[in-house]
């Protein structure tokens, strides 16, 4: 059994400060294997916002893996976006923007997504499906899971730009034998199945919404917890609560590995 917690778009810079001390203890007392957090740490990518992400970073007592969103890079200096666009990433959070954990039962692997060219819609490369692709020829019956700022599906109502790739990326990420992909970007939560045209279930979708942000469209902040055991995965969303700001469960969600795929 391996438990991650999953949490995206802190935006610190645009941050609740009453939420990130709750925050922190709900996180550290589920005593995770690893914290994932899929992108968007700051909201104008600007040194004081990556300082402060990089102190959370810091009260974390699991290993963090963390991949960047689009709001990590410049978005008012369009000569840096092009140019430099990862220098305060890298200088403050990590210098790897595709890191990976593994161990005897988990293999977690970032997947970068940003794209330097366009405002907010993200993009999945050739070259980031390689990399997976190569990183999974000895994956022996380990759960492989893929962080991702930008969704690789998204609902009629979702008002934000598809995903460019992401139709190829999904059929190939589950031939890959991917089992899940957390990502957020969207600020809403989310865990289904991906919907394939052939009927299969092949892979799973887990949206965070906020962790942090005053932007949380409708929802309340939250974050996940993925449970792992064998063919099996729970899915807890814990929300915090507008009566004491604490993060408590609000959702559950259990998935089991069949025949065709996750349902």
């Amino acid at each position: 059994m391996r438990r991650v917690v999953h949490l995206s778009d802190l935006h610190f810079g645009r941050d609740r400060p009453e939420l990130l001390a709750p925050l922190i203890t709900a996180v550290n007392m589920l005593a995770p294997d690893l914290v994932a957090i899929s992108g968007d740490l700051t909201q104008r990518a600007r040194s004081g916002q990556f300082r402060a992400a990089r102190a959370f970073l810091q009260r974390l007592e699991a290993p963090v893996l963390v991949v960047p969103g689009n709001h990590d890079i410049p978005l008012h200096n369009p000569l840096a976006r092009i140019l430099w666009p990862w220098r305060q990433y890298r200088s403050h959070i990590s210098p790897q923007l595709e890191p990976s954990f593994e161990d005897s039962e988990l293999i977690v692997l970032g997947m970068n997504t940003v794209n330097r060219f366009a405002h907010q819609s993200g993009q999945v490369s050739p070259s980031a499906l390689s990399r997976v692709d190569c990183a999974l020829g000895d994956r022996k019956s380990r759960t492989c899971l893929i962080v991702a700022h930008h969704p690789l599906e998204q609902l009629a109502t979702d008002r934000k730009r598809p995903t460019r790739g992401a139709e190829c990326a999904k059929d190939m990420l589950s031939q890959m034998g991917v089992d899940a992909v957390l990502s957020g970007h969207l600020h809403s939560w989310r865990a289904d199945p991906y919907a394939h045209k052939d009927g299969r279930n092949a892979m799973l979708q887990v949206h965070a919404g906020t962790g942090l942000s005053t932007r949380h469209r409708g929802e309340e902040n939250d974050f996940n917890l993925l449970e792992i055991g064998a063919g099996a995965i729970t899915v807890t969303r814990y929300a915090a609560s507008s009566e004491t700001a604490d993060f408590v469960p609000s959702q559950i969600r259990d998935f089991a590995l069949g025949d065709r795929g996750w349902g």
